[in-house]
């Protein structure tokens, strides 16, 4: 249970959220002036803390044993092309020099009003004394191509029904040498409310293209978020975030939680791990105290505190609550254990 304690703000006037590490190609935490560089979305605070995806930047900050340090804006003003910038990944290539860095653009620069579209760009960087940076202008790197993933401006966005193309995950499949990223998508060949699905886009040597989806769930969530691949002991074990609120009214409805399921190779066939698919979940207690986890390659995960500490109450019904019981800092961190079809918490 996530208490008092474990509610530490690196900030008084930003809010933090989905994070993820500069990592290696093959996964592992880049350790670089002694330290860990890692992104967060962040924003202003606002009285309700809904209200930061539509002004939301990414920050980079850096750990070490002194430790928090922050570095601004990962990217200049209006140097990105959307109207928020959204989750993504970071890699230093094997060169040890050249940083790639994957994200999503939401909406568009300049829009009239917000919309939710989403588009995949990269920024190429370096790894300097300072972290990463000297990034180069962005590019967007694949479409959504209106068959197998929603292609969709989406003007307006309910929670919980917002369609995704989003999330972009590095993975340099380590059987075949090929350099994949993974996403949040949603099914364009349905017309279902709850029709997510998990995306997979593969570098050829000069693009990169889009291959069918590794898991749909059509019928059963809305949302598979920030799906991404751990290699272990020759198995691939893939993770994704979702929430209680994003699954059918027509299906069982899992907790808010780390979900995850395992195959011998990236092609499949996927099947879920633990038999049921759930990994760690927020407690009944308080089911909302924590979200969007990352699995590193070390196999630690990290997330960022939610509603905390909320009793059996909910922000409708104590709407005082929505200040002052968000955490938006990162939250306690744990290790998994792996073995086989099971990942437990070590």
């Amino acid at each position: 249970m996530i208490g008092q304690g474990d509610v530490v703000r690196l900030f008084d006037d930003l809010d933090l959220w989905d994070c993820w590490p500069l990592a290696h190609e093959d996964g592992r935490t880049v350790r670089h002036m002694d330290r860990q560089w890692w992104f967060f979305l962040s924003a202003p605070v606002f009285p309700d803390p809904v209200q930061r995806h539509g002004h939301a930047r990414i920050r980079l900050l850096s750990l070490g044993a002194d430790g928090w340090r922050d570095h601004g804006n990962a990217f200049a003003d209006a140097f990105t092309p959307g109207s928020r910038e959204w989750a993504g990944c970071c890699v230093l290539m094997d060169d040890g020099e050249t940083v790639q860095h994957f994200f999503t653009a939401a909406g568009r620069r300049g829009e009239a009003h917000e919309t939710c579209e989403q588009r995949m760009f990269l920024a190429i960087g370096s790894l300097t004394a300072d972290g990463p940076g000297d990034w180069q202008a962005p590019r967007e790197i694949f479409v959504a191509d209106g068959q197998r993933y929603v292609l969709d401006r989406q003007d307006m966005g309910t929670p919980g029904l917002i369609k995704g193309f989003r999330d972009p995950a590095w993975l340099r499949d380590p059987a075949t040498g090929k350099a994949h990223l993974l996403f949040t998508g949603s099914a364009a060949w349905s017309d279902h409310a709850f029709n997510g699905n998990i995306g997979i886009a593969t570098f050829d040597g000069r693009e990169w293209v889009l291959g069918d989806p590794l898991i749909e769930a059509i019928g059963v969530n809305n949302e598979l978020e920030r799906p991404h691949v751990i290699v272990r002991d020759g198995r691939y074990y893939l993770f994704w975030s979702t929430q209680t609120h994003t699954f059918a009214p027509e299906a069982v409805a899992g907790p808010n939680g780390l979900y995850g399921a395992v195959a011998d190779s990236l092609a499949g066939p996927w099947h879920p791990v633990n038999q049921g698919g759930l990994v760690a979940a927020n407690p009944d207690a308080e089911p909302k105290q924590s979200y969007s986890w990352w699995v590193t390659g070390e196999g630690e995960v990290w997330s960022f505190v939610d509603y905390w500490g909320m009793q059996g109450r909910t922000t409708g019904s104590h709407p005082e609550l929505l200040r002052s019981n968000f955490g938006g800092t990162p939250a306690p961190r744990f290790t998994l254990c792996f073995e086989g079809d099971s990942v437990t918490i070590g």
